[in-house]
């Protein structure tokens, strides 16, 4: 099965840089006011997060014995407290949790464990994907994997099938992110020739959980502790990767070789701004508020919605809900002539 055996949901194109002048230099220069992070709010988002979670593990391990499907129907709620740990890693990543940059590398480790995510491992990662946004030359860190329809062309058809294969809904959003959390995250993937301390990262981080997941083994035996945290790991990680692919896979997402490339434009037009339903924004941690986290990483998420508030021509750029979102799925080619991501089909290909 292709992407084209799929229904095709309509795209709708949200209204970009085109329709609303924006200096994203001079944009970046005004969001330094709301780079500094607040402690005790950081303290705050922290625990009203990490507690829920591992209660509702607990709760989820006692209910299996009632019934499995019982105890599964609370396995969304803390796969969303997961996720939300994950969005207060990533901020430890950008330095912008806490003041200290010792306080945030370890806060980032330690939920690191929790969500099978190497701390310095994806820190790495993802401050190259920050500094190639929208580079059609700096691909390959942190990114969602991305062919031009010349690429594609040139490629020979068992290599076209696999691309499509990886670029399959059904990969993207079940098995990619079971093999990326479950698998990959086991080695320094990418960083393997980088120095030892991807590895110390990486095993640190496979010997730590290993014995964190001994307590709910030695309580509970490995059957029940498999059926409560492998759902719960991967509700989280496929909403994630579903909000990564929504952030920079749409029709007018930012692309440019690196002799045209611009830094503070990809970040504005290459990122998106997802409005989400109130709950859903807090438990993402706004992190769909894209475009601005692009443009000033340093910001703490608990301070994005602030951001629209302030400059509210940011909520317009790149707008997409929820429905609109979901249909950026078909998308999974750069067009150069076009400008823009297309689908097979309308690559006739």
């Amino acid at each position: 099965m292709t992407v084209t055996d799929l229904p095709k949901p309509a795209v709708v194109h949200p209204q970009t840089t085109a329709s609303t002048p924006v200096d994203p230099r001079q944009l970046a220069r005004d969001l330094q006011a709301f780079r500094d992070p607040k402690p005790v709010r950081s303290g705050w988002e922290l625990a009203i997060t990490l507690l829920p979670f591992l209660g509702l593990f607990a709760l989820i391990a006692v209910a299996v014995q009632a019934g499995y499907w019982l105890a599964l129907a609370a396995t969304p709620l803390a796969g969303l407290f997961l996720l939300r740990l994950f969005i207060i890693q990533h901020d430890c990543g950008h330095g912008s949790f806490l003041r200290s940059r010792a306080g945030n590398d370890w806060i980032g480790r330690v939920l690191g464990v929790l969500t099978l995510t190497p701390y310095d491992c994806w820190r790495r990662s993802h401050a190259l994907h920050h500094a190639g946004t929208g580079n059609l030359d700096a691909r390959g860190f942190g990114d969602v994997d991305m062919l031009t329809v010349r690429e594609y062309r040139e490629r020979r058809w068992l290599r076209r099938l696999g691309y499509r294969l990886y670029r399959h809904p059904l990969v993207l959003l079940g098995l990619g992110p079971a093999y990326l959390f479950l698998l990959r995250h086991r080695l320094p993937i990418g960083l393997m020739k980088e120095g030892w301390r991807y590895w110390v990262s990486a095993m640190g981080s496979n010997l730590v959980t290993a014995l964190v997941l001994a307590l709910p083994l030695w309580l509970f035996g490995f059957g029940v502790t498999a059926l409560v945290f492998f759902p719960i790991l991967l509700s989280a990680a496929s909403l994630g990767v579903w909000l990564f692919y929504v952030q920079h896979q749409f029709p007018d997402a930012y692309w440019e070789p690196r002799a045209d490339w611009s830094f503070y434009e990809a970040a504005l037009e290459g990122s998106s701004y997802l409005a989400l339903p109130a709950v859903l924004g807090w438990f993402t941690g706004y992190i769909g508020i894209h475009h601005v986290h692009h443009l000033s990483s340093q910001i703490p998420f608990y301070r994005l919605p602030e951001v629209l508030e302030k400059h509210p021509q940011l909520k317009e750029l790149n707008r997409f809900n929820v429905v609109q979102a979901c249909g950026t799925l078909r998308l999974a080619l750069w067009d150069e002539d076009r400008r823009g991501m297309v689908s097979f089909r309308e690559a006739a290909l």
